[in-house]
């Protein structure tokens, strides 16, 4: 069983998440997408969506060992096989290792190519980063008509520009989304789109991300505008109260459900981008909040992450919570941890 070390909300130190979960829910072909409490349902298959995610996790973590380099194989080799010629991905595969559905370049298609984008630099070995880059270079040549699809796939792009400035594919996926958000809106409601669905947090990210890579202070200025704005509208007498299944407009205040890990996740995300870009440490407390949210400190009282197993709980109800403990919700709260471990000093101050 991985070590971790539990924290408190006020910033006591965390230890390295656990990992077990997430190499239970995963087999040779990829990680499944649902759980019946923490037995995995293998019938219901896997989807490109999770293994994204999951590669992102993995690659992320510092301390890598044996089991997470075994886990990141498995993941980048199953979105290379998601990636078609021609740059569009499959989504669905069943636990037989056939795809069930047609290429596209929906949501999973960005969250593929942010996982390969990131796998580009982060990837614990030279040929992984390659065969990373490669992928991305495939998915590239498409684009994606949906904003949450673009804003994931330029996440990707801009951690692939850090690295590699000159990449003509990732340049082309950042400034689509640019053009694709807009300038800065006027009023009261700053949103790009008239409600708030979901990955809010992202697509906030995304804006600074696309804006950093590009050299635009203007993008800058606007992606950390659009954090801000998630910050607020998702936080209520100090804790984070996220935008639930059924979206959040100019007039919604009180708290809703059911409310997704994933979502506090992506706020977690853009509260660390907007502090690296501007060392300004009261960004951090979007990763507090977060953290604080999984340990416990949310609309219903209910601690949503299992320290032991490191396993996530799949949603928030007014009542309590969703005991399954699916790849998503998991792979959220992995992420929030890593997160909230590394800040660990500039949140106890």
């Amino acid at each position: 069983m991985s070590a971790s070390v539990a924290t408190g909300a006020e910033g006591v130190a965390l230890g390295a998440p656990a990992y077990d979960h997430l190499a239970h829910l995963t087999d040779p072909v990829g990680i499944f997408e649902h759980a019946l409490h923490a037995a995995v349902r293998p019938e219901h298959g896997y989807c490109l969506d999770d293994v994204a995610r999951a590669l992102l996790v993995v690659v992320r973590e510092p301390e890598q060992t044996e089991q997470l380099s075994r886990l990141a194989e498995t993941y980048l080799r199953f979105i290379e096989a998601a990636v078609t010629d021609d740059g569009s991905a499959h989504n669905r595969r069943s636990v037989s290792g056939a795809w069930t559905d047609d290429s596209g370049t929906g949501d999973w298609w960005g969250r593929a190519v942010w996982a390969l984008g990131v796998a580009t630099s982060a990837a614990a070995t030279p040929l992984m980063r390659r065969r990373a880059h490669r992928a991305f270079s495939r998915a590239a040549q498409q684009s994606s008509l949906h904003l949450h699809a673009s804003a994931f796939a330029a996440l990707g792009a801009a951690a692939v520009l850090r690295s590699r400035p000159s990449d003509t594919g990732a340049q082309q996926i950042a400034h689509r989304l640019i053009d694709m958000v807009g300038p800065p809106r006027r009023g009261a409601w700053l949103w790009p789109r008239r409600r708030m669905t979901y990955g809010s947090g992202s697509i906030a990210e995304a804006v600074l991300a696309a804006g950093v890579a590009v050299g635009d202070p203007s993008v800058i200025a606007h992606g950390l505008q659009l954090v801000r704005f998630v910050l607020d509208r998702e936080t209520t007498d100090g804790r984070l109260s996220v935008t639930g299944t059924a979206g959040r407009g100019p007039d919604d205040h009180d708290p809703m459900f059911d409310q997704q890990p994933i979502e506090v996740a992506a706020i977690a995300d853009a509260a660390a981008a907007a502090f690296e870009v501007t060392g300004a440490p009261e960004w951090l407390s979007g990763v507090r909040l977060a953290w604080a949210w999984f340990e416990g400190d949310n609309d219903a009282r209910t601690a949503m992450v299992d320290l032991t197993s490191g396993a996530g709980f799949d949603g928030l109800e007014i009542d309590g919570r969703n005991d399954n403990r699916g790849a998503e919700s998991t792979l959220a709260a992995l992420s929030t941890w890593q997160l909230a471990r590394r800040f660990t000093t500039a949140l106890r101050a």
